[in-house]
């Protein structure tokens, strides 16, 4: 199983040490990825922004959307060019997009999208991303290899559909690794009744911070990021991994689960985060 680790895009304070540095430093330390998160009603950097900058100063690394809420970019041809620009960046072949149409109505709100559609939107989408990568309407750079590689995310039945349907695997997002094992299961399924060859590539995270203050860090930045859950905000702030034996359960459980990848999101923007992660899980 590949171990990537999450850019602090959405950590409160973070600046261009929390992209630039923690970025080097991660291709440094040998981690498969670096992943963002996405929102637009938040204080966060924009995620293939993010990416874009870690593209300019990494040579190997994958860069991973784990997810970029899809929808939010109406204007599909626009979000092809700026994905296969970033592969392109990047050398080619190192974007993993993982999409899906999210569910915060405020982000749609801002966004000018209607919300109630985000579904219909998103199938159009992932039609129509392909054809525009294959140089349709002109729209180019065209993707090195091809095309970017696409991952679905989400827990919908629906969501397994689309990712047999569209895409090269499905991303869990968040749950735990018993609720990543039934999904995994349910998009298996999926893969099959498409009369897809293979198995789809699966990809979980889980968050963490480590050191001193790591549960204080886990705190403020899980429970501000999603105070919008009300209750089970308190529950995605006490599932983070804030020492190194936690982390490597979790390591070992989705490796037992059988996912192809996990990407460890941090709670911290000090980038001294990256080492000790890598002394945990990859030594």
């Amino acid at each position: 199983m590949e171990i990537g680790i999450g850019l602090p895009s959405a950590v409160g304070g973070v600046d261009r040490t929390g992209i630039v540095d923690w970025a080097r430093r991660a291709e440094a330390a040998g981690f498969s990825s670096l992943g963002t998160l996405d929102r637009i009603a938040y204080g966060n950097y924009e995620s293939l922004i993010a990416l874009g900058a870690a593209a300019a100063v990494t040579d190997r690394v994958k860069l991973v959307t784990d997810i970029l809420i899809a929808p939010l970019r109406a204007n599909t041809a626009l979000l092809a060019k700026q994905a296969a620009t970033i592969d392109h960046l990047a050398g080619g072949g190192r974007v993993v997009l993982g999409l899906a149409p999210g569910g915060r109505q405020d982000d749609y709100e801002l966004s000018g999208v209607d919300f109630a559609r985000r579904g219909r939107i998103f199938d159009r989408q992932l039609e129509a991303l392909p054809r525009f990568w294959e140089g349709e309407g002109g729209v180019g750079p065209a993707p090195p290899t091809g095309r970017p590689q696409v991952l679905v995310g989400g827990s919908a039945d629906v969501s397994y559909r689309r990712a047999a349907r569209h895409a090269d695997g499905w991303t869990a997002g968040g749950g735990g690794p018993e609720r990543f094992a039934e999904g995994r299961e349910k998009a298996r399924e999926a893969w099959r009744a498409e009369g897809r060859d293979g198995e789809p590539r699966t990809m979980a995270l889980f968050y963490f911070a480590l050191g001193d203050g790591a549960e204080d860090a886990a705190r403020r930045s899980l429970g501000d990021y999603y105070a919008y859950a009300g209750e089970y905000a308190q529950r995605i702030v006490e599932s983070a991994a804030t020492d190194a034996d936690t982390l490597r359960g979790y390591v070992a459980a989705y490796a037992e689960a059988g996912a192809d990848e996990i990407i460890c999101f941090p709670a911290s923007a000090d980038p001294e985060q990256v080492d000790m992660l890598a002394a945990a899980v990859l030594s």
